[in-house]
């Protein structure tokens, strides 16, 4: 197919470039869903089939040597670990995931790398102007995730990838991505509790939408899961004959003294799941060749290579603010990590604090609870003479989430399990969402001057972190340092601990002002809450 192919019927304005024409009718697809279940019309799951026969692609997706992935934490990381050991065994590989930071292409990967804009539009509008002319008001346009999981498949599909690797949107049973009749393997990761308005209350209920991508008899794995989930788990797989496993973690002397590409601790379950999947997928579909998978005290070379050289943006990712072109260098770090239910946010603030330690090898943190005045003597007796000059480090969070989610949960976790590391922020940032949500592209976004942004939920987000200060105010013998005081005229509300800005914008040039008026201190901000604040903050440190 070539680029042309995509050109016709689809109307072109002036004022806009063919790639903002495509997100502006990629825009256009976004509804809100508040149940993934099929009773509203025209959103029916049985309806994607007629989707699939519409475009011809029947065909091509029973054909792919598809792995199917699931589950509540690590989707993203095990399939990007997946990726990248069957990439470095050679096969040209697919990968569709979600979401994306910062352009919409992340979601389409060939060979590891974003699919160019030539081929996006290409592919684009080859499939919106077919399904344009199919659709009625029976069966109308599909919404925006439905679409973008077709258009996958049909890039996958003509670029003939060896292997694609799918990443479930949300559930399992009722996803875009589950039209894969025949998978050669699937994976479930790390369950938790995370949309619960859609997928269910209790663990055994995500459990089962989860679970709804086995297929007869096709091998699945999981991690090790809590007994409510595994219960279910193994209650589906059992009804449809699926040899269910439970992959054990990435052993790290397996590695030869590498490291996992992909921070945190909680990498080596995921890794673990991949080897296991792409272990699977090589045998079922006889590409075993020079890979010797039977042996337990050693990992193929390949495999080595594809779980220490992977990358995902926004997953454990430390970037330096480079908006001053100076000598200095590490005044103000941002630490990334998309985390959005209370166990990936305990894991954030694990691989937080053990990440703002190393890297200041030098220093005793300021945050934590000193045991006598002894020892706080010491401590700044250290870091002014004793020393030499070192900057003083200092934790700032900076935060938002969508209002499905419970701050309740959240933030708590995030306190605790920072504070059981001897890390205590000296100030928590609460901004409300850059992106909005009926846009694609460059107008998906409101500007610096936009004085109509609702905040309430930014305010409700910082009276709990308030109140969750004042019920530690016994551990932390700290004050709000004298650096943070500056420019707080600038947000909207400004409380001891906390304050809420107007925009993402407006509180980064107050991070920057900070920054650049106190340079002995390094101020280390973990953005967290929402993988939409992570992207935002990445356009922003990018630029």
């Amino acid at each position: 197919m070539t680029e042309q192919d995509g050109s016709n019927g689809s109307s072109k304005s002036p004022s806009l470039t063919s790639y903002e024409e495509a997100l502006e009718a990629l825009s256009s697809l976004i509804i809100r869903r508040t149940r993934a279940d099929g009773t509203n019309f025209g959103d029916q799951f049985d309806v994607l089939f007629q989707y699939i026969k519409m475009l011809d692609l029947e065909e091509q997706i029973s054909n792919m040597k598809i792995i199917h992935v699931a589950g509540t934490k690590g989707k993203g990381s095990t399939c990007t670990f997946t990726e990248s050991i069957l990439r470095n065994c050679g096969f040209r590989t697919g990968l569709f995931t979600s979401p994306h930071l910062i352009d919409i292409r992340e979601r389409f990967r060939l060979n590891g790398i974003e699919i160019c804009q030539e081929k996006f539009l290409a592919y684009f509008w080859w499939c919106y102007d077919r399904l344009k002319e199919k659709t009625d008001d029976n069966i109308p346009m599909p919404n925006y995730f439905r679409f973008l999981a077709l258009l996958a498949f049909k890039i996958f599909a003509a670029e003939e990838v060896d292997v694609a690797i799918m990443e479930v949107g949300l559930g399992g049973k009722y996803d875009a991505t589950n039209v894969v009749q025949a998978p050669i393997v699937c994976g479930i990761t790390s369950l938790g509790y995370d949309h619960m308005e859609i997928l269910g209350n209790t663990l055994g209920e995500i459990a089962g939408e989860k679970a709804g991508i086995f297929k007869d008899r096709i091998p699945a794995f999981t991690v090790t899961q809590p007994e409510e989930a595994m219960h279910v788990l193994e209650e589906k797989a059992s009804k449809l004959n699926v040899p269910l496993q439970v992959a054990p973690p990435l052993d790290a002397k397996l590695l030869n003294g590498l490291t996992l590409g992909l921070e945190g601790e909680h990498q080596y379950l995921n890794a673990g799941l991949a080897i296991a999947l792409c272990s699977t997928w090589l045998k079922r579909t006889g590409h075993l060749g020079d890979t010797n998978l039977e042996r337990t005290d050693t990992l193929p070379e390949q495999f080595i290579k594809g779980l220490t050289s992977a990358s995902l943006q926004g997953r454990a990712q430390i970037v330096t603010d480079t908006h001053f072109k100076s000598e200095r260098s590490n005044e103000l770090v941002f630490y990334l990590d998309g985390a959005h239910s209370p166990e990936s946010m305990e894991v954030c603030a694990r691989w937080f604090s053990l990440a703002i330690k190393e890297n200041n090898p030098d220093q005793t943190l300021f945050h934590r609870q000193l045991d006598n005045p002894k020892s706080s003597h010491e401590i700044v007796k250290m870091q002014h003479g004793e020393r030499g000059f070192q900057r003083k480090s200092t934790p700032i969070l900076l935060f938002n989430c969508l209002t499905v989610r419970d701050p309740q949960l959240l933030l708590p976790r995030l306190m605790e399990t920072c504070a059981d590391h001897g890390v205590y922020f000296k100030k928590a940032l609460f901004v409300p969402s850059l992106s909005v949500f009926n846009k694609v592209g460059s107008q998906a976004s409101t500007t610096i001057t936009d004085s109509k942004v609702d905040l309430s939920w930014q305010f409700d987000l910082q009276r709990v972190w308030e109140n969750l200060m004042q019920g530690n105010k016994g551990k932390i013998t700290d004050t709000v340092s004298e650096e943070l005081k500056d420019g707080m005229e600038v947000s909207d509300s400004n409380c001891e601990h906390s304050a809420v800005f107007s925009s993402l914008p407006v509180a980064i040039k107050w991070l920057r002002d900070r920054s650049q008026q106190n340079q002995s201190v390094r101020f280390q901000v973990l953005v967290t809450g929402s993988l939409h604040l992570v992207g935002d903050v990445l356009k922003f440190v990018k630029k």
